[in-house]
């Protein structure tokens, strides 16, 4: 998992989501807080990040400034996920097996990278090939610990990760939810809201967890990893909004995808048969993940390209190397080619996923993007 370490889970500590804590802190100020809340994101967002403040905010004993205090008993246990009042529920695997089992290795996760997703998880539970899921004990876990009186808090609180993995579970809940038991609050992270029983929704106040900008996901790379702002804007520039996925490209060994790609243009279009076969032997050697962030730059540099080439204006998501480049290609690949190449390039990420031969399959992309560049049909219409 990609390390991003926080110390205080506090509202300034969460990348972005301004509209979502503004909304929270007045909610929690005024004294009316919903019993259960539903924060809605895509992964990488900071749905859990932002509960674990808000769930912290709201046993903290000494608020200030629309912040937990960071001192009080309730904030030094919240914060590693030890307050005994602050209760957990997540996917896990095995039959009757409840999160508790987990808790230690939810704790580590926590406190590594709150901006985790499922798959990482479940791997780092051991699910291998398991699906993970939410069960029955867990449901009767939960009504069980939220009917005792809380321990220090002011509030019981129960952090669901991905309710989606209840199924027909949630059903359990229901009650729960309706009318739970004085001081007690209850609080879902979900990212697919499809998959959520309509009677657990319809219970809970929404909170819309935006997708993060190129920007703030910049500025948390610059924070948390004392990243130069300039490589921080290229990795956000990949991630599209997902935190965790540029924490993910940031762990990998530097590569500059900007010149190797613009390499590999120039020699396919030149089409010399011995440096793309010399190409594709070296760029196998790189590894899948590699490969994937390539291929993911490149659809970048592809999109942003036709937003050039449609406006002509400068103003696009390209380091200032990249545009350059990008306006020298204006004359050589024409709005035709561009969907081509950007079909090719899902391919290949669709043949690495599933294990292809990286030394065939790079020949093969470097052959047919050659075709793509010279094919008489387009040269015809570059302009």
């Amino acid at each position: 998992m990609g390390q991003c370490s926080h110390e205080t889970m506090n509202f300034s500590n969460v990348i972005g989501q301004r509209p979502a804590k503004a909304f929270l802190r007045k909610m929690a100020e005024s004294g009316c807080i919903p019993h259960a809340l539903m924060f809605l994101g895509t992964p990488g967002s900071g749905g859990l990040a932002l509960a674990l403040a808000f769930a912290q905010y709201a046993l903290c004993e000494n608020k200030a400034e629309g912040e937990p205090c960071g001192k009080c008993s309730n904030c030094l246990k919240a914060e590693k996920s030890v307050h005994p009042d602050l209760h957990f529920a997540f996917p896990v695997v095995g039959t009757n097996v409840t999160s508790d089992t987990f808790l230690p290795e939810w704790r580590k996760a926590l406190e590594e990278n709150p901006y985790f997703e499922v798959n990482q998880w479940l791997q780092r539970i051991g699910a291998e090939n398991k699906q993970g899921n939410i069960n029955k004990e867990e449901c009767v876990q939960i009504v069980k610990k939220l009917s005792l009186k809380a321990f220090e808090g002011r509030y019981k609180i129960l952090l669901m990760w991905l309710p989606e993995y209840l199924g027909k579970e949630g059903n359990r809940l229901l009650k729960l939810i309706e009318e739970p038991p004085d001081d007690t609050l209850l609080i879902f992270v979900a990212e697919n809201q499809e998959l959520i029983l309509n009677t657990i929704l319809s219970r809970c106040q929404l909170v819309k967890i935006d997708r993060l900008t190129n920007e703030e996901v910049q500025q948390g790379l610059v924070d948390l990893k004392n990243m130069p702002a300039n490589k921080a804007m290229a990795i956000a520039n990949l991630s599209d909004g997902d935190f965790n996925e540029a924490l993910k490209i940031a762990a990998q060994p530097e590569n500059d995808n900007s010149a190797l790609f613009l390499d590999w243009l120039r020699k396919c279009y030149k089409g010399n048969g011995v440096e793309m076969a010399s190409w594709s032997e070296q760029f196998a050697g790189l590894g899948r993940e590699n490969q994937k962030q390539f291929l993911q730059y490149g659809l970048h540099f592809m999109r942003e390209y036709m937003a050039l080439k449609m406006t002509g204006r400068k103003d696009v998501r390209l380091l200032a190397n990249e545009l350059a480049s990008a306006q020298n290609l204006t004359k050589i690949i024409g709005f035709g080619q561009i969907g081509r190449i950007a079909a090719l390039f899902n391919d290949c990420a669709y043949f690495i996923e599933r294990n292809a031969n990286q030394k065939i399959l790079f020949l093969d992309a470097s052959i047919q993007l050659n075709k793509i560049l010279r094919d008489p049909q387009f040269e015809a219409r570059k302009q």
